[in-house]
């Protein structure tokens, strides 16, 4: 067979390495920042350096910038081997790498600026995602353009889980970031209330699902073996673990909705799937750590198998709480609690930060032909680490449990036992303060990462690997070996037992309890007495349909593709067709131009990172709260504003509870009327002012979206909006000769606070009590 002598570019995988750390160090040091905020409020600096700004930076910093640029170097440098080919283009490389850290230093830019969509993990703005969406098709591009010009036939495991990945994220972030916008930095969503909900957790979910999983276990599958120097436990375990994980993944979404105004039938599916995920991801943890069978000894002293192993038993214990939390009675109890954070960052810092830290020790001495340059410092930033998300873990549960109960607590006549919210903020503050501590030696052990990765490479010089590989690729065999026809792999026996399992699960949707309980019983049997049977009549004189499949790309991506499109089709086609109705009966009414104006301040200053909207049927909610909130309430909210965390109570009914001059001065100094409140200052929305004449194009847009504006209301938009906030400033200096500017951003989120939950009445005052001047939704 003839060769030909080719050279890897692993130059980009040390430039995606270096933006890693870089980031990396940014990122959590916000993470840190943000931390102090929540325990000390002082250290808030509004506007641009306060706890709802800078939160969405930190997320945004460690997702994006740090696993992403991370998983980018990983990704290159595994995929050149398993392929046995260089890179497509390196022109293509070099557009995805400047083009990525544009886009991160935009979103650097413009959250701390307030310009944000309010979407969890998906914060920025419409230009911001258009140029993600276009650097993605760059990536993607020259994978499979790499792809095609392989030279080893079958596909890696590793290959599949990088396939899965990039098909999942565009579909999720083209879909998710929807949106018509406003202005050259801003756009409202075109889904609304519980639609854009399912949407948004369909993304926010399996955003961690296919960016922050998928592949680094791809990245976990490649370079765990080369570490160990043992080949992965189970090749059967492995196909086990792909196709399941891509398959449920996508339905679970709906879990972070349990109890909300969402149907009860995603709520079960989404419930379903969660726990279904238990199985294939704990399947990839034992074929993770059983793949270090033989090498267990080596942990003692080598600093990149420690770090593997700490990460692969994080994702199992990520892997196993993620399920217990979707489980509704638990839910129930840890749902906007500081038990998410803590499941979050034990997914995030131990998962994927663990495994960085293990393919950077890996990697960077390889990529520039030298030794690691300190050993012990590696070992001390491992323990370091080990014990600082642990503490950040524990604190965020303890925190959690503490919340959810006093939340909840009764006393013998049925009264609420903590009916001041701040009860139980104080409550928690020393769990805040040891999440600090925990997350500061996290931090400072990834400085000492980033030291001895440059130490490293400052002692060697960059290398870029040759190997010698055949010299025709699959493209110039493929005319001479013959080929399984794709039908037969296409619609294959897997495929069509997949089919009527995930058939038969459909029919949840519309059935009761005990039939879906049935039902589920029914598929798992179908499940395992199918599986059974294709083993029983495969020959074992002729490959399997999945080592078949593994040599045919274009037909392995295909049913990667449909794995991944069956369960978002399934969920949200008929929410937006059932959304479409529901605008045609709704009693909600729209927001007037002036609290449509104050929403975009209160999306602005990131108060939903701290407030939910969203009353769930619980005694103890309505007797904090008041009434359950239904789908109505939110159905012309674009986006949605239920929030997934209370560090401050629910505003879903705050409307008319209390006076616009009490909102003032909450906002102006919280202390002055909650004690102890943790609350940052907001007195620059006094000083900030909008302009009456750009609220008009607001409201076209809604219109646009399907909200129920007249076209004279439109036009009058900017008369209507200055004319209530007249009366709001009015209001205040008559009330407590108080001056505030009546284009102020104050008065405008004053507006707003007060009309959530309730419908103005024609003759409304703003200022007025709820008892005399509105009526509540039905």
């Amino acid at each position: 067979m003839e060769t030909e002598r080719i050279t890897y570019n692993d130059r980009i995988s040390r430039w995606f390495i270096g933006a890693s750390v870089t980031w990396g160090i940014v990122g959590m040091l916000v993470g840190v920042i943000v931390a102090l905020q929540l325990a000390f409020w002082q250290s808030n600096l509004p506007p641009y350096l306060s706890f709802g700004r800078l939160r969405p930076l930190h997320t945004n910093a460690v997702i994006f910038a740090f696993v992403g640029n991370m998983l980018f170097a990983g990704v290159y440098y595994s995929t050149q081997r398993l392929l046995k080919a260089r890179l497509a283009s390196d022109k293509l490389s070099w557009i995805h790498f400047w083009g990525w850290q544009s886009i991160i230093v935009s979103a650097a830019i413009t959250l701390p600026l307030g310009i944000t969509q309010s979407k969890e993990y998906a914060e920025l703005e419409w230009p911001i995602d258009i140029a993600i969406a276009l650097v993605w098709v760059v990536f993607a591009v020259n994978f499979f353009w790499t792809l095609a010009r392989r030279r080893e036939k079958q596909l890696y495991v590793a290959i599949w889980f990088y396939i899965a990945t990039l098909i999942a994220i565009a579909v999720l972030h083209i879909v998710n970031a929807l949106a018509i916008p406003v202005g050259p930095l801003q756009s409202y969503s075109v889904f609304g209330g519980v639609q854009d909900a399912l949407v948004q957790w369909w993304y926010g979910h399996n955003a961690v699902a296919f960016f922050l999983t998928t592949p680094i276990l791809g990245i976990m599958y490649y370079f765990l073996p080369k570490a160990a120097d043992r080949p992965v436990f189970s090749y059967r375990l492995s196909i086990i673990h792909f196709w399941a994980l891509v398959f449920l993944y996508i339905w679970a979404g709906p879990h972070h909705l349990l109890y909300t105004a969402l149907p009860d039938w995603a709520q079960t599916l989404g419930m379903v799937f969660s726990v279904m995920l238990w199985a294939p991801s704990w399947g990839g943890m034992i074929n993770g750590l059983f793949t270090l069978r033989g090498a267990w000894d080596r942990l003692r002293t080598d600093p990149v198998l420690k770090f593997f192993a700490a990460a692969i038993t994080f994702y199992g214990m990520a892997t196993f709480e993620g399920p217990l939390l979707s489980i509704k009675s638990v839910s129930g109890l840890a749902h906007y609690t500081d038990w998410i954070i803590g499941h979050v960052h034990a997914g995030a810092l131990g998962w994927n930060g663990f495994m960085a830290a293990g393919m950077f020790y890996w990697m960077v001495p390889r990529l520039f032909g030298t030794k690691l340059h300190s050993q012990k410092s590696a070992n001390t930033h491992f323990y370091l680490a080990t014990f600082g998300i642990l503490l950040y873990v524990v604190s965020m549960w303890v925190a959690g449990v503490t919340q959810g109960l006093m939340w909840r607590a009764q006393t013998e006549d049925g009264g609420l036992m903590y009916p001041n919210f701040l009860e139980t903020v104080l409550a928690l503050k020393p769990m805040y303060w040891t999440r600090l501590v925990g997350g500061t030696l996290y931090f400072v052990g990834f400085v000492m990462m980033a030291w001895n990765l440059y130490k490293t490479a400052r002692s060697g010089a960059p290398v870029d690997e040759e190997v010698e590989v055949p010299a025709a690729t699959l493209q110039d065999a493929a005319s001479s070996q013959p080929h399984t026809p794709w039908h037969k792999l296409v619609f294959g026996a897997p495929v069509v037992l997949t089919l009527v399992v995930g058939g038969m699960l459909s029919t949840l949707a519309f059935v009761n309890e005990m039939a879906s309980t049935f039902i589920v019983v029914m598929a798992f049997g179908v499940a395992l007495l199918g599986s059974i049977a294709l083993q029983l009549t495969r020959k074992s004189d002729r490959p399997t349909w999945h080592a078949l499949l593994e040599g045919r790309a274009l037909v392995f991506t295909v049913l990667t593709v449909g794995a991944v499109l069956i369960g978002g089709v399934a969920e949200i086609v008929p929410m937006v067709v059932t959304g479409s109705r529901d605008l045609k009966v709704t009693k909600n009414k729209p927001y007037s131009p002036l609290e449509l104006q104050g929403r975009d301040v209160y999306v602005a200053e990131g108060c939903y990172t701290c407030h939910s909207q969203m009353i769930r049927p619980f005694v103890w909610e309505t007797a904090r709260y008041g009434k359950v909130s239904s789908a109505d309430d939110s159905i012309f909210d674009h986006p949605f504003q239920w929030g997934s965390k209370r560090t401050g109570p629910d505003l879903a009914r705050e409307g008319g509870l209390r006076s616009d001059l009490w909102h003032y001065r909450h906002l102006v100094d919280p202390r002055e009327v909650s004690a102890g409140s943790i609350m940052p200052d907001y007195a620059h929305l006094e000083r900030h002012t909008f302009k009456f004449s750009g609220i008009e194009a607001k409201v076209r847009v809604m219109r646009s979206l399907g909200v129920p504006y007249s076209v004279k209301q439109v036009q009058q938009a900017p008369r209507d909006a200055e004319a209530q906030a007249i009366l709001i400033a009015t209001g205040l200096k008559k009330e407590a000769n108080v001056e505030v500017p009546a284009d102020s951003k104050m008065v405008a989120v004053i507006a707003y606070l007060q009309r959530l939950g309730r419908l103005p009445t024609p003759q409304s005052d703003p200022g007025a009590t709820n008892e005399n001047t509105v009526k509540e939704v039905n």
